[in-house]
């Protein structure tokens, strides 16, 4: 993975369901991946088992975009030949309702 966060990073991210009360499209996104037209946008973490939850939206297939959990090693480990998983350094913390991509993955589900 191509500037990948490092464990201090990681620790400040909110634990795995804390933000739970808090409505999907309000959550924070606190971390932005990408690879070609993928991108895994991060709202919590769990520090144990390693997996984030947040947005994944895949090949910029919008309708089939969701919510969900996936994992930082297996995120770490994808490539395509020479390609890895970037993060975005330049993110910075947003409302989900405020990021484009995951406004128009909600909306076509909608």
């Amino acid at each position: 993975m191509w500037n990948k966060p490092t464990e201090n990073q990681l620790s400040k991210l909110p634990e795995l369901y804390s933000t739970e009360s808090i409505q999907l499209m309000e959550k924070v996104i606190q971390m932005h991946f990408f690879l070609g037209v993928c991108d895994w946008y991060v709202a919590e973490y769990d520090k144990e088992s390693q997996n984030f939850f947040g947005f994944v939206i895949l090949n910029n297939d919008y309708a089939m975009a969701e919510w969900g959990y996936f994992n930082f090693v297996e995120l770490c480990e994808l490539k395509i030949q020479f390609v890895e998983v970037d993060r975005d350094i330049h993110f910075l913390p947003t409302m989900a309702n405020c990021i484009d991509k995951i406004k128009r993955a909600e909306s076509e589900v909608s």
